[in-house]
């Protein structure tokens, strides 16, 4: 529960200030910090809080226990598949994520450990530094699902890691370690498990201590990069949400609850 002002609409992520300038934002749920309905709406949304916050110059996004996140719920997914209004509204959602995570004025710090999927890796990766212990698993877990690989993917993975790669993780759903995820150049550090949390932290607290405007500005301008493949994502979500209320979702879906290869034949 929160226990800042100013983040007072988003009672289901944990915040706190632990170093001057910075506010630490934790995934902390049920299901390996599982993402509902709820997060999804909450994770889109609180960029904007971070960006309006006076008190504030660094975001570190991290999560709580043995993972970042585990992706979606099963209850979301469910509701994605079988409601056209949820389904149209999450949609939204998740191009606010991606859009509110880019311009958001100030830099994002993620803490990456565990397992990283789905909405919680769309801000850990989009973030302006990630910093990821070395047994992470970092998963898109899409087409395994029986969707496109939509949100963040996209636009991201071929311009951080190059387009064979991107390719090879986005089709195959193989997961990535941190170590080889820092090699191909998808995420900014890689470091020992037991010290994510102090080196994300040192350097949000770096970042927090800098030239703001100089900082600022430099992540606004990097980002023009991302914002030119605005048409690249627009298709991969209505691909992705599309694909939802087709029947290789719904077998995905079930071979996830049911601990078994999908058969999508």
């Amino acid at each position: 529960m929160t226990l800042l002002d100013g983040y007072e609409a988003f009672p289901d992520l944990t915040f706190d200030r632990p170093a001057d300038g910075v506010v630490r934002i934790t995934l902390d749920g049920p299901g390996l910090n599982a993402v509902g309905e709820a997060v999804h709406r909450q994770l889109a949304d609180v960029w904007l809080a971070v960006d309006r916050d006076p008190a504030t110059n660094v975001a570190l996004l991290c999560g709580a226990g043995r993972a970042f996140s585990a992706g979606g719920s099963f209850e979301l997914i469910e509701s994605l598949m079988s409601d056209y209004a949820v389904r149209t509204r999450v949609m939204r959602e998740a191009r606010d994520l991606v859009f509110n995570v880019i311009n958001c004025s100030k830099p994002i710090v993620s803490a990456i450990h565990g397992a990283a999927v789905g909405a919680g890796l769309v801000a850990g990766i989009l973030a302006d530094v990630s910093v990821v212990a070395r047994s992470a698993r970092i998963i898109d877990g899409h087409t395994r699902l029986g969707v496109t690989a939509g949100d963040h993917a996209a636009i991201c993975c071929p311009l951080l890691c190059g387009m064979a790669k991107a390719k090879y993780y986005l089709l195959t759903c193989e997961p990535l370690t941190g170590e080889e995820a820092e090699r191909i150049g998808l995420v900014s550090l890689c470091v020992d498990d037991d010290v994510v949390q102090e080196r994300a932290l040192e350097v949000a607290a770096q970042l927090a201590g800098g030239a703001q405007s100089a900082i600022r500005l430099t992540k606004q301008t990097l980002n023009n990069w991302y914002r030119a493949q605005s048409a690249v994502l627009d298709a991969s979500l209505a691909y992705e949400f599309f694909g939802f209320s087709g029947p290789d979702a719904r077998e995905g879906l079930a071979s996830h609850t049911e601990k078994r290869p999908p058969d999508f034949r």
